[in-house]
């Protein structure tokens, strides 16, 4: 018994390497039926029209829709000429092969193929046709003129041949509008704020680069902005945008406050916070009653400790910060041995090249 039951069809490798697979298998067939018709002549093209049986017999691994697809591909590679509705609405294919001049003698379409194949003129535009099926995808014509600049630049410089310049401009819109899509979508997707979420390497480097701002006062302030958007339950496709903005407004109270509060001095007994500090915990949204709680424990111990500081403010700032973590959730603490404890980045403090005392974070040592 022959494993091969019936005649087969021989197909080029090159070109199918060069317009696809499908695509040479299609072309070899029309190309059978050609040799074995009654094409005419027409226009300086040879017609010929085939139906879905006769098709069907010489593709059978083919359904109407699938010949459909491969002839339009052809069509748009410059390689086949169609002369008839679709396929798979008529059940008939008029083509002709896209070669010329015509002989009494039909020849295979395969050199016409490789003669066919030109390269990019820099004066090239895509033909209303082309234009018409990137409609249909709905991709607007401001993004069309924008690529086709680059488009045509780069297969100009490679000076590569094409069947159908075309059918390349289509694929390599597709392909383009494709990833900007999906590219929005992402940029689009509503996301809610998640314990382990950090800021992006841009919007760090917008903070510590452009605005100037200490790179240990950004990171400082990451558990603060975690813990306000997770109790409100809000999502957002803009989270480093809202970062940025509520690290500037932190930054700039700072920087005010610890501007009047730079004279090296012991804590007075009648010492009070500043309302630019109430300002700045208000900013990391921290009660104001919790602090005002903390403040004659404060002065006890730094009066009965008699040491000086050039800044009051900062040194209570880190205490009420200090204690207000250790009051929040498990969720926003990092779990060690069993027992809860606070994150801790070595050498990180609240913008230790503006002030020095800044350095150490603790207020006391227990």
């Amino acid at each position: 018994m022959s494993l091969i039951p019936e005649k087969p069809l021989v197909i080029s490798p090159s070109l199918a390497a060069t317009i696809g697979l499908e695509e040479a298998v299609l072309l070899q067939a029309l190309n059978e039926l050609m040799c074995h018709g009654e094409p005419e002549a027409n226009k300086g093209f040879q017609w010929l029209s085939t139906n879905w049986p006769q098709l069907q017999k010489i593709t059978p691994f083919w359904s109407p829709e699938a010949i459909q697809r491969i002839a339009v591909s052809l069509r748009d590679k410059g390689v086949l000429l169609i002369a008839s509705a679709p396929f798979t609405e008529c059940k008939e294919l008029r083509f002709a092969f896209n070669e010329q001049p015509i002989s009494s003698n039909i020849q295979p379409p395969i050199a016409a193929q490789r003669q066919g194949t030109k390269t990019l003129t820099l004066d090239w535009r895509p033909e209303l046709e082309v234009l018409r099926q990137l409609d249909q995808y709905n991709i607007p014509a401001e993004f069309i003129t924008t690529q086709l600049p680059e488009f045509i630049t780069y297969w100009t410089e490679r000076n590569e041949p094409q069947f159908s310049w075309g059918s390349k401009f289509i694929k390599h819109m597709l392909r383009l509008w494709r990833a900007q899509q999906t590219e929005t979508a992402k940029r689009g997707q509503q996301l809610s704020m998640s314990n382990d979420w950090t800021p992006s390497r841009d919007a760090m480097e917008i903070l510590t680069r452009q605005a100037g701002i200490n790179g240990n006062f950004v990171e400082d302030a990451i558990p603060e902005f975690i813990l306000y958007w997770m109790e409100r339950g809000d999502v957002s496709n803009t989270w480093n945008s809202r970062f940025i903005m509520h690290v500037k407004r932190q930054w700039a109270r700072f920087t005010a406050t610890m501007e009047n509060d730079s004279e090296p001095r012991q804590l007075p007994a009648d010492w009070q916070p500043s309302e630019e500090l109430y300002e700045v915990l208000a900013l990391a949204n921290i009660n104001r009653t919790f602090a005002e709680q903390l403040v004659p424990e404060f002065i006890l111990y730094w009066r009965d400790s008699g040491q000086i500081y050039s800044s009051w403010n900062t040194k209570f700032l880190q205490h009420v910060k200090r204690e207000w973590s250790r009051q929040q959730p498990a969720s926003s603490q990092v779990i060690t041995n069993g027992q809860q404890q606070r994150p801790h980045r070595s050498n990180s403090t609240r913008s230790s090249s503006l002030i020095d005392e800044l350095s150490d974070r603790s207020w006391a040592s227990t």
